[in-house]
């Protein structure tokens, strides 16, 4: 989350910009996202600088030598007009270099970066800018994406077609859980600034037994071309996405302008991993819907849309961790009934984390859960696992503070483990049988399946709570008169 110092000095860049005339929030975001990107190439330059000189090897290039002025570690120091110049020149400055830094003009980044303008009207402002972006400290884990996830709260529609910006930690929690590989195919159908699939990304690059195979020729291949993909309908999200995954070092990302539940999205038994919090609320061109997934669920509630279209889009033995509203759930419709049923009974249902309301605030108070499941095509589901998460680390109201309660840490290291069958009902985590699930209609509310214990409370007669309130009021009219007295 973004408190504190860190906090007081995006606020300062975004009255920078609204002081100078740039006031469309989309517009600011986007401009800021520019010059975060500008700087993130050259620290990336910097490490790999880094990194040659203790092994004495030519350094990986993303600046040619000759455009080392385009540096922002080069240009952060000169005068006004000098920067400004330098972003400004449409042949060779700056945003001419970003906007064909990829060589393949059919790439997600030269589609979003193509149309990139340079909107910073004076040099004062600009170096204005430079100065307190390059003071901003960005280098805790998740730090961009808490910044993006800032900004965007800044929005003053954000929520309103159901963009909930989900939290960093969830997401991290949820790639922990589904382990990704280097031969996976991963897509976020709904995939905004691509968190899930920076996430993943990330995922692989540390954990040491992946890292050492991107190395290999033919996973390298696949990490930078292949293995993400992510569908948004805004080309602001799709803009911020592609630059995160290139920060990231995903050379050439699948990020595309997609309406994932239209006849345009052809995608069906292709990806092994889907990671994403499609929208629960909003506008849907009804119309529009593809009719495969209106066979499977016929409804206008795009929650349960995105759940027909994930098992549309997922090869055999791919898996999904999704965020869905609670009444996915539980929900009485027909509709809602058959999704789930179609989930238990003809592929594998794994898990159903509950979530706290307050856990994307302050968008909106919205309940939600995480389902985990596998498509199989010819059932699996056995037991379901439930967790009852009432904490994440935060405040559950609209400022979300650090707190020390978090379940995160549980849930991962219980998630899979063969002891968890045997656990009481009314512990935070347990297993309910198949059988179960049908018997209560494929009701999947944690509530429907936990036990309460009720502690017993004893309490005075009331004869003995009436000598008690007696023997107080005479102790007080002592005190009266005792006052009096001294008045008197």
């Amino acid at each position: 989350m973004i408190t504190g110092e860190l906090k007081n000095k995006i606020d300062k860049i975004w009255e920078t910009f609204w002081t100078g005339g740039i006031t469309n929030p989309l517009t600011v975001i986007e401009q800021f996202t520019y010059l975060l990107f500008i700087k993130g190439l050259d620290d990336r330059q910097l490490q790999f600088e880094r990194n040659a000189s203790l092994t004495g090897l030519e350094p990986e290039r993303i600046f040619p030598e000759a455009l080392n002025h385009l540096r922002w570690s080069h240009f952060k120091h000169k005068p006004a007009e000098v920067i400004f110049a330098l972003f400004s020149d449409n042949l060779n400055g700056v945003f001419a270099f970003i906007k064909n830094l990829h060589g393949d003009k059919h790439s997600a980044f030269s589609q979003y970066m193509g149309d990139a303008l340079f909107l910073i009207p004076t040099p004062a402002m600009l170096e204005k800018l430079v100065t307190a972006i390059d003071n901003l400290e960005l280098t805790a884990k998740d730090a961009k994406g808490d910044l993006y996830e800032y900004l965007l709260s800044k929005v003053a529609t954000a929520g309103t077609n159901g963009q909930f910006r989900t939290p960093r930690h969830i997401i991290a929690m949820m790639v922990e859980l589904m382990q990704p590989t280097p031969q996976d195919i991963i897509v976020d159908p709904a995939a905004g600034t691509s968190g899930f699939l920076v996430a993943a990304c990330e995922y692989l690059t540390r954990h040491a037994e992946h890292s050492k195979a991107l190395y290999k020729a033919e996973h390298r291949q696949h990490f930078n071309s292949a293995m993400f993909h992510g569908f948004d309908m805004d080309r602001t999200m799709l803009s911020i996405g592609a630059m995160n995954m290139m920060l990231h070092g995903v050379e050439n990302p699948n990020i595309a302008y997609r309406d994932s539940l239209s006849e345009q999205n052809p995608d069906r038994d292709k990806y092994t991993l889907i990671l994403a919090n499609p929208p629960f609320k909003g506008s849907l061109d009804y119309e529009s819907v593809s009719p495969d997934l209106l066979k499977v669920t016929k409804t206008k509630k795009t929650e349960l849309l995105f759940l027909a279209l994930m098992l549309r889009m997922l090869k055999k033995g791919g898996r999904c961790a999704v965020i869905v509203p609670d009444g996915v759930l539980f929900g009485s419709s027909t509709t809602h009934k058959a999704i789930r049923k179609e989930i238990v009974e003809q592929h594998h249902l794994k898990a159903i984390i509950s979530m706290p309301s307050g856990i994307f605030k302050p968008y909106a108070g919205v309940s939600t859960g995480i389902m985990i499941f596998e498509k199989t095509g010819s059932g699996g589901t056995d037991g379901v696992w439930f967790y009852d998460m009432t904490a994440d680390g935060y405040s559950l109201d609209d400022k979300r503070q650090p707190v020390s309660d978090n379940d995160i840490p549980d849930i991962l290291a219980r998630y899979g483990q063969p002891g968890e069958a045997s656990r009481s009902r009314t512990e935070k985590s347990f297993v309910v049988p198949k059988a179960e699930i049908v018997d209560k209609g494929y009701d999947l509310s944690i509530n429907r399946y936990k036990e309460l214990v009720y502690e017993s409370v004893s309490y005075d007669s009331p004869a003995v709570i009436l000598n008690k309130v007696a023997a107080l009021e005479n102790e007080i009219q002592q005190g009266i008169e005792t006052l009096r007295g001294i008045l008197v």
